[in-house]
Protein backbone atom coordinates (compact mmCIF):
# COMPACT_ATOMS: atom_id res chain seq x y z
CA UNK A 1 0.00 0.00 0.00
CA UNK A 2 1.45 3.22 -0.89
CA UNK A 3 1.73 6.25 1.27
CA UNK A 4 2.48 9.94 1.06
CA UNK A 5 3.11 11.86 3.99
CA UNK A 6 3.87 15.91 4.28
CA UNK A 7 4.17 18.29 7.07
CA UNK A 8 4.33 22.00 7.31
CA UNK A 9 6.50 23.05 10.57
CA UNK A 10 5.53 26.39 12.00
CA UNK A 11 2.65 27.89 10.12
CA UNK A 12 1.45 31.03 11.59
CA UNK A 13 -2.39 30.32 12.77
CA UNK A 14 -3.65 28.72 15.74
CA UNK A 15 -3.53 24.70 15.85
CA UNK A 16 -8.04 25.06 16.48
CA UNK A 17 -8.45 27.54 13.15
CA UNK A 18 -6.37 24.74 11.36
CA UNK A 19 -8.06 21.72 12.83
CA UNK A 20 -11.68 22.99 11.51
CA UNK A 21 -10.25 22.83 8.22
CA UNK A 22 -8.63 19.55 8.47
CA UNK A 23 -12.02 18.20 9.47
CA UNK A 24 -13.44 18.99 6.37
CA UNK A 25 -11.01 16.99 4.45
CA UNK A 26 -10.32 13.78 6.22
CA UNK A 27 -11.50 10.48 4.86
CA UNK A 28 -11.87 12.44 1.11
CA UNK A 29 -10.37 11.97 -2.03
CA UNK A 30 -7.29 14.19 -2.96
CA UNK A 31 -9.35 15.78 -5.70
CA UNK A 32 -12.09 16.10 -3.29
CA UNK A 33 -9.99 17.36 -0.43
CA UNK A 34 -8.34 19.89 -3.40
CA UNK A 35 -11.73 21.69 -4.87
CA UNK A 36 -12.84 21.85 -1.01
CA UNK A 37 -9.69 23.59 0.42
CA UNK A 38 -10.07 25.89 -2.92
CA UNK A 39 -13.58 27.39 -2.07
CA UNK A 40 -12.97 27.16 1.95
CA UNK A 41 -13.03 30.93 2.56
CA UNK A 42 -10.02 30.32 6.20
CA UNK A 43 -6.43 31.62 5.57
CA UNK A 44 -4.98 28.13 6.73
CA UNK A 45 -6.36 26.39 3.87
CA UNK A 46 -3.47 27.72 1.25
CA UNK A 47 -1.28 26.47 3.08
CA UNK A 48 -2.89 23.06 3.67
CA UNK A 49 -3.67 22.84 -0.34
CA UNK A 50 0.35 23.11 -0.65
CA UNK A 51 1.17 20.32 2.11
CA UNK A 52 -1.42 17.83 0.47
CA UNK A 53 0.15 18.23 -2.84
CA UNK A 54 3.39 17.59 -0.84
CA UNK A 55 2.26 14.53 0.17
CA UNK A 56 0.55 13.57 -2.96
CA UNK A 57 4.36 13.85 -4.36
CA UNK A 58 5.76 12.40 -2.03
CA UNK A 59 3.19 8.92 -2.51
CA UNK A 60 4.17 9.45 -6.48
CA UNK A 61 8.15 9.28 -6.14
CA UNK A 62 7.67 6.00 -3.72
CA UNK A 63 9.03 2.71 -5.50
CA UNK A 64 5.78 0.59 -7.23
CA UNK A 65 3.35 3.89 -7.00
CA UNK A 66 1.31 3.63 -9.40
CA UNK A 67 0.73 7.47 -10.58
CA UNK A 68 -3.07 7.50 -10.71
CA UNK A 69 -4.08 10.51 -8.18
CA UNK A 70 -7.42 9.07 -8.45
CA UNK A 71 -7.03 6.33 -6.38
CA UNK A 72 -5.42 8.43 -3.26
CA UNK A 73 -7.50 9.34 -0.41
CA UNK A 74 -6.68 11.41 2.64
CA UNK A 75 -5.68 9.35 5.41
CA UNK A 76 -5.28 11.27 8.30
CA UNK A 77 -4.14 15.18 8.92
CA UNK A 78 -3.91 17.00 11.88
CA UNK A 79 -2.52 20.19 13.14
CA UNK A 80 -0.09 20.47 16.16
CA UNK A 81 0.75 23.30 18.09
CA UNK A 82 3.99 24.93 17.51
CA UNK A 83 6.04 27.35 19.69
CA UNK A 84 3.94 30.59 20.68
CA UNK A 85 5.86 33.96 19.95
CA UNK A 86 5.04 36.16 22.70
CA UNK A 87 4.95 39.71 21.94
CA UNK A 88 4.42 43.14 24.61
CA UNK A 89 1.64 45.58 23.74
CA UNK A 90 1.61 49.00 25.54
CA UNK A 91 -1.30 49.75 27.29
CA UNK A 92 -2.88 52.60 29.26
CA UNK A 93 -1.52 53.88 32.61
CA UNK A 94 2.10 52.14 31.99
CA UNK A 95 0.62 48.68 32.11
CA UNK A 96 1.43 46.36 29.04
CA UNK A 97 -0.87 43.09 27.92
CA UNK A 98 0.94 40.26 26.88
CA UNK A 99 -0.16 39.12 23.09
CA UNK A 100 0.72 35.32 22.24
CA UNK A 101 1.39 34.78 18.24
CA UNK A 102 0.69 31.41 18.26
CA UNK A 103 1.57 29.00 15.58
CA UNK A 104 1.06 25.43 14.48
CA UNK A 105 2.62 22.42 13.00
CA UNK A 106 0.45 20.76 10.05
CA UNK A 107 0.78 17.07 8.96
CA UNK A 108 -1.25 15.33 6.12
CA UNK A 109 -0.87 11.51 5.08
CA UNK A 110 -2.55 10.21 1.92
CA UNK A 111 -2.96 6.62 1.00
CA UNK A 112 -3.90 4.08 -2.05
CA UNK A 113 -7.66 2.88 -1.72
CA UNK A 114 -6.57 -1.19 -2.01
CA UNK A 115 -8.23 -2.27 -5.09
CA UNK A 116 -11.28 -4.11 -4.87
CA UNK A 117 -11.26 -7.87 -5.60
CA UNK A 118 -14.30 -9.45 -6.97
CA UNK A 119 -14.46 -13.42 -6.75
CA UNK A 120 -15.41 -15.22 -9.86
CA UNK A 121 -17.67 -17.92 -9.49
CA UNK A 122 -15.74 -21.77 -9.65
CA UNK A 123 -17.07 -23.16 -12.99
CA UNK A 124 -17.62 -27.09 -12.51
CA UNK A 125 -15.99 -29.61 -14.51
CA UNK A 126 -19.64 -31.78 -15.33
CA UNK A 127 -22.23 -29.96 -16.78
CA UNK A 128 -25.30 -29.94 -14.78
CA UNK A 129 -27.93 -32.68 -15.70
Amino acid sequence: MIEGRATARYVRTSAQKAKLVMDLIRGRTVDSALATLRFTRKSVARDIAKVLRSAVANAQQKEGASGDTDRLFVRECYANQGPSLKRIRPAPMGRAFRITKRTSHLTVTVCEKPETVTSVPAVDAAPPS
